[in-house]
Formats: structure tokens, sequence, C-alpha cells
């Protein structure tokens, strides 16, 4: 890439990065890009009164200015967890869904077999970068994590693994940076 065409950023983590004038006029078209959004948690354990991770997506979302047209929880079953990814494609409001829960290596974990069914496009750089970030934190066991992402009809699923941590970090240093720039590059 000729320097012309670079420039550094600042980034969260303190180091600069550099960025393509493309990525920055992207970023800059993309904006003001706002999306309706769905939110599943898959758990056996889990629901509206103790689901943090589930609370976090929600905050940052709407933090963001994205709204939440729908919030569910869904036991650890790959039929329910099929069915309701179904529901919500069929539907067809929401404009993403993220999925907390069920992205590790234990017999109960379906919920990356079942997403990844539905998807048309994956964006297997979604799972790179957080195991990647997740192994600045908390070191090998990252490799645990399977988190999925990609496009299912036009639509994005970003499945994320269930911990409040997880979470913390694929919202604030993945998703919601980078989720005007996605839905303003899928209706290009």
């Amino acid at each position: 890439m000729a320097e012309s065409n670079k420039s550094v950023l600042g980034s969260s983590t303190g180091y600069d990065r550099v960025v393509s004038e493309s990525t920055e006029q992207h970023r800059r078209a993309a904006s003001d890009r706002k999306c309706l959004c769905a939110v599943v948690t898959v758990s056996d354990s889990r629901g509206p009164e103790n689901d943090n991770g589930g609370d976090l997506i929600v905050k940052n979302l709407r933090q963001a200015g994205h709204t939440v047209v729908d919030r569910r929880w869904v036991r650890d079953e790959p039929e329910e967890i099929g069915k309701l990814i179904s529901e919500l494609l069929q539907k067809g409001e929401a404009q993403l869904i993220v999925t907390t829960g069920g992205t590790g290596i234990s017999t109960r974990d379906t919920t990356v077999e079942v997403v990844e069914r539905f998807l048309d496009k994956r964006l297997d750089g979604f799972g790179e970068l957080f195991r990647m970030l997740s192994w600045e934190e908390i070191g090998a066991a990252a490799m645990l994590s399977r988190a999925v992402a990609g496009l299912a009809h036009g639509v994005f699923i970003f499945s994320l693994p269930g911990s409040a941590a997880a979470v913390r970090l694929a919202m604030e240093r993945l998703v919601i940076p980078e989720l005007p720039h996605l839905v303003w590059e899928r209706g290009r």
C-alpha cells in the first residue's frame, strides 16, 4: 500500500494502527448506520433475572444507537435454538442477531453448529480476532471459544460466549465499532 494511501489512527488499546484511506472513507460513510437487533441467550440456567451477558449486549447496542426489537432465552437444545433463529430470520425485522452462550466445547454447547447451518457467508475474521483478543486477556484458554459470525439471508448473526467478560470484549472491541460499516457494506 502506498504511503499516501495510509493513515495512522489511535486505538482504544493505546496502540496506533494503520488504516487505508478507503477503509476510513467507508467508515465515515457508514457512521450513521443503525440497525434493528435481536438478542438471544442460549442457556439451561440463565433467564431474564440473571442474564448478565445478554444484558451487556442490549446495553452496548442501545448505547451505540441501535434498537433492540427482540430479546429471547432458549435452552441449549439444538432444535430449540434452530427454531428460534429460523423464526427471527423469517420474521424479517432484525438486521442483526446476537447470541450469547453455547460456543464452548462441552457436549451441551451446540449454538455454533446450529448457527453455521443458517450462514450464507461466514465472517471468519470475527472468530479469529475474538480469540486473539481473548488470548491477551485469558491466555491459552481462548482456544476453547468457537465464537462465530456471518450473514444468513442478509441478517448478521454473531454468536458470542456466555461469560460477561467475553461478551464485553466482543461487543466493545469488535461488534459495536464495526457494525455501522458492516451494515453499510451489506447494503452496497
